[in-house]
């Protein structure tokens, strides 16, 4: 054994294991029992009240029983300390193997190798050989490799844009994403093997999608939340100051339904929008705000104010999408069809509510 291990990690390990798949029917309590994630996330990051980042390390009190325990862990920040790596909450980790079906003799590729530890998961299940994950980050990639082979697994690990897959190994039979998507790239179903099944996250939700032909594939989306670091994009400054200048219009949406049941489906119909919120000295949500890459911003104040500026006004597809979905929406209700021209998200019925995901056409 070439990774630190000792008897109290060994024990955190098997318990969080069990945890996880109390019944033990997943089939994937052994890799999660055996993978030491502690060496995948040698240190992480916590945030304080005021916002600053702290560094906790192995052997840092409470360091194994947070790597062990079902949480998301901040392990890279960029120059302006924001996330830009993690590793995932393991209960989603699961849910998302437990997606992807694979089974003895499935070739899987993955999207965003991160820390390894999801590539080295896959490894124990399914092998070494069976496993290719690209990163589009080189330093973490070179890191991922080394912990992955300090821990016994070999698969084949590269840096490159995931999006783009690695043709040199296709067809794959699995295809994992964990790097948030705005639609399935046409990659992935051009190296997908017949019958391939598709896990990517997709806004705020994780697709699970079947290659029912060449370019095309039907799927739905999994119940479970999910919010994913995005793929690495030039990030677009909002509008605030020239929305300020406009004057305002009436909503009667209240700006927390932006932040509670509409983040799901708002996420779907304005993919990769940001947002943020204000609030007073007690704390109270005071006002939210959108923006889009195109520029495009919108504020809402509690008093029902709404200002917007740019190519497209955003409040008015929140004001859609509450006329829609007068509750918080389930997942597992949106579907999506795929064609090589273009990816569909539907709501329970082909004619219903639906809306088409950017740049989804896979031809």
């Amino acid at each position: 054994m070439t990774w630190p291990d000792t008897r109290r990690s060994a024990a955190l390990r098997k318990k969080f294991a069990a945890a996880l798949d109390p019944e033990h029917d997943t089939g994937w309590a052994d890799a999660f029992a055996a993978v030491p994630r502690h060496v995948f996330v040698p240190r992480f990051y916590t945030q304080a009240d005021d916002r600053s980042w702290r560094k906790v390390y192995l052997g840092d009190p409470g360091y194994l029983e947070t790597v062990y325990s079902d949480q998301a862990l901040t392990t890279q920040l960029d120059d302006h300390g924001i996330p830009t790596s993690s590793s995932s909450e393991p209960a989603l980790m699961l849910a998302m193997l437990n997606a992807l079906d694979a089974r003895d003799g499935d070739t899987v590729f993955e999207l965003g190798t991160g820390t390894g530890y999801n590539a080295a998961l896959l490894s124990h299940r399914l092998g070494d050989n069976n496993v290719t994950s690209l990163d589009v980050d080189a330093e973490l990639v070179k890191a991922a490799a080394q912990r992955l082979e300090q821990a016994g697994y070999r698969p084949f690990v590269t840096t490159g844009d995931g999006a783009r897959g690695w043709p040199q190994r296709a067809p794959y039979t699995r295809v994992i994403a964990t790097a948030a998507l705005r639609a399935v790239p046409a990659a992935f179903l051009d190296q997908a093997a017949p019958g391939a099944v598709i896990v990517a996250p997709i806004g705020y939700g994780v697709l699970r999608a079947t290659v029912t032909a060449p370019g095309h594939a039907t799927g739905r989306f999994l119940p479970t939340p999910a919010h994913f670091m995005p793929r690495r994009t030039p990030a677009t400054a909002p509008a605030f100051d020239a929305a300020r200048s406009v004057g305002p219009t009436d909503t009667k949406v209240a700006p927390g339904h932006v932040l509670d049941h509409m983040r799901f489906p708002l996420s779907i119909a304005l993919p990769g929008h940001s947002s943020c919120s204000w609030r007073d000295d007690d704390g109270e949500l005071t006002a939210v705000g959108l923006w889009t890459e195109d520029g495009s911003t919108a504020t809402a104040h509690v008093s029902g104010a709404v200002r917007q500026v740019g190519p497209r006004r955003l409040w008015d597809v929140v004001e859609d999408l509450a006329a829609t979905f007068d509750a918080v929406p389930r997942r597992d209700e949106f579907r999506v069809t795929i064609t090589p021209s273009r990816q569909t998200v539907w709501y329970k019925a082909p004619n219903g509510p639906a809306w088409e995901l950017p740049g989804g056409g896979t031809s």
